[in-house]
């Protein structure tokens, strides 16, 4: 696999919410309602990675993780990362509790 050009990994990072370069590799951080939440997303994360093949430098700070992604042997940032990552945001996803919906303000009480 390839090492995609700084131009293609503008235009990559573009469509990912959150991620930006760092020093030849993709990085974000997501945060959790506490420690615990951060764990099981490590913990789903680690399993993706098994699966894939494509392990991500992890740091945990309580209910913040940090990813930081890139393919050592292609020596950069490759399609298999921006690949990881977009799988990285789905997990979060099913782990962040969904914002609350508008709330339609009470009208005043009439008299």
């Amino acid at each position: 696999m390839k090492a995609l050009t700084p131009r293609q990994v503008t235009n990559r990072l573009a469509k990912l919410d959150q991620w930006a370069e760092c020093g030849g590799s993709i990085q974000r951080t997501f945060q959790f309602q506490d420690f615990v939440a951060s764990m099981k997303f490590v913990n789903d994360v680690a399993a993706a990675a098994e699966r894939v093949q494509h392990h991500p430098d992890i740091l945990v700070r309580w209910n913040k993780v940090s990813l930081t992604l890139s393919t050592h042997d292609a020596g950069g940032i490759t399609d298999k990362d921006f690949a990881f990552a977009a799988d990285s945001d789905r997990i979060a996803a099913a782990l962040m509790p969904a914002a609350p919906a508008a709330v339609d303000p009470v009208p005043p009480a009439q008299s």
